[in-house]
């Protein structure tokens, strides 16, 4: 069954982020991910939730995301977006 990262984030250090952006797909490659979204701006429709960017990564599966983000090559790109970033994460499986 298809999985996806959420990401709702904003950036407070975009000449730091760029370290992240720059070489997080190939990480996202290599855990067979892709993109569905990538750091776009919302349209809020409904709510109070006020998102400033958007990312939605599928994997094949919640083990591929989860191996994705536990990943100790992957740490250190972790580290730079936590540091340049206010982020939010979540998990959620698809309907296949």
């Amino acid at each position: 069954m298809s999985a996806y990262l959420v990401l709702d984030f904003a950036i407070h250090d975009l000449r730091g982020f760029m370290e992240y952006a720059d070489n997080v797909p190939a990480f996202l490659a290599k855990h067979g991910g892709r993109y569905i979204v990538k750091g776009v701006v919302p349209k809020v429709m409904e709510g109070d939730w006020s998102p400033e960017r958007m990312v939605i990564l599928e994997f094949p599966s919640s083990r591929h995301a989860e191996d994705f983000l536990a990943d100790p090559e992957f740490r250190t790109l972790k580290d730079v977006r936590l540091r340049t970033t206010d982020s939010k994460l979540v998990l959620v499986e698809g309907c296949d």
